[in-house]
């Protein structure tokens, strides 16, 4: 067998093409543009998160703490129907202005959903125990985006504990 025809039956001799620069530049653009577009897709869920994060802040602030404050009668029943009174009233009304507050400030934020998700477990309970489930979907359905933000800002929590490691 002459040494062409061996070299040309021998799978180790088959050229492999050699990238030019088009080709690599084309793999780089590519790559680039995935890398891109993936930060774009990850800003475009950084800004949904936050929108989701600030309109639970204007609900938990302005529709549900809101009426609790200012003993609007529509809260005020709830609470005498509980028998937790004004008293419980005023108290949940500060927690979900606490938490509505907390949830806009970045170190806080994750602490602060996952306490309004607590709270939210505990409307759920009351929602069936007290008032036979009328309207115990609600607190289930805001425990969702909270559990959602607890999770995705979880880095805030840690942030936090080595701020008041620090401090302490």
């Amino acid at each position: 067998m002459s040494e062409t025809a061996a070299s040309a039956a021998s799978p180790l001799s088959t050229a492999t093409p050699i990238p030019t620069s088009a080709s690599t530049s084309t793999s780089s653009s590519a790559s680039a543009s995935r890398s891109s577009s993936g930060t774009a897709r990850g800003r475009r869920a950084r800004v949904a998160l936050r929108s989701v994060q600030v309109l639970l802040a204007l609900f938990y602030g302005i529709a549900s703490a809101l009426p609790k404050l200012i003993a609007h009668p529509s809260a005020s029943e709830g609470f005498d129907k509980m028998g937790w009174g004004s008293a419980g009233m005023y108290l949940i009304g500060v927690l979900e202005l606490a938490g509505a507050i907390a949830l806009l400030v970045p170190v806080l934020q994750s602490v602060a959903a996952m306490a309004l998700g607590a709270l939210m477990v505990g409307a759920f309970v009351v929602q069936v125990v007290v008032f036979d489930g009328q309207n115990a979907a609600t607190p289930l359905i805001l425990l969702i985006p909270l559990t959602l933000i607890a999770w995705a800002r979880r880095r805030s929590t840690a942030e936090l504990l080595r701020l008041l490691r620090r401090g302490a």
